[in-house]
């Protein structure tokens, strides 16, 4: 029997259907990080040190895009032969922050767009014995794929 379990602990929920990244939240002015953060707000006006956990926004728009043509170093696990995969950052849909990681599997990078809608959900990035070791990555979702303004870059995309 193969068990699924995550690959980075804490960083992600393991909800087959809805997925979440998890994240926190300074709790004096607001500001979402990710991965988590404790100990002192990374925010330069702000001086708090308190957060709160916090799930973040399973949709977003990419940001930016690119390909993994080389193999990343350890300690990320490839498959043998290396098989390039598309990267995206996506600007989350409440937080208005950016969040890199893989584009599903079988997604090419030509088929993306600045502006692309998608969506987080969990693909077995590698297998350890009867273990899925499970990561995020981000969907397309159906929509056109044509660029739109972004409000948080302040620039036409």
């Amino acid at each position: 029997m193969t068990v699924k379990t995550a690959a980075i602990d804490g960083w992600f929920t393991l909800d087959d259907a809805q997925p979440r990244l998890l994240g926190s939240r300074c709790v004096v002015c607001g500001t979402y990080f990710f991965p988590p953060t404790k100990g002192f707000c990374r925010n330069p006006d702000c001086e708090g040190t308190e957060f709160e956990a916090v799930p973040l926004s399973r949709t977003g728009r990419i940001w930016s895009y690119t390909n993994a043509c080389y193999q990343p170093p350890e300690p990320f696990v490839a498959p043998d032969p290396y098989i390039p995969f598309a990267i995206a950052a996506v600007e989350l849909e409440k937080e208005k922050m950016i969040v890199l990681g893989q584009v599903v599997a079988g997604v090419d990078v030509a088929e993306l767009a600045v502006g692309m809608p998608v969506e987080l959900v969990l693909e077995t990035l590698y297998r350890d014995g009867e273990n899925d070791k499970l990561i995020w990555k981000w969907r397309p979702l159906p929509g056109p794929k044509a660029a739109i303004t972004s409000t948080s870059a302040g620039a036409t995309r």
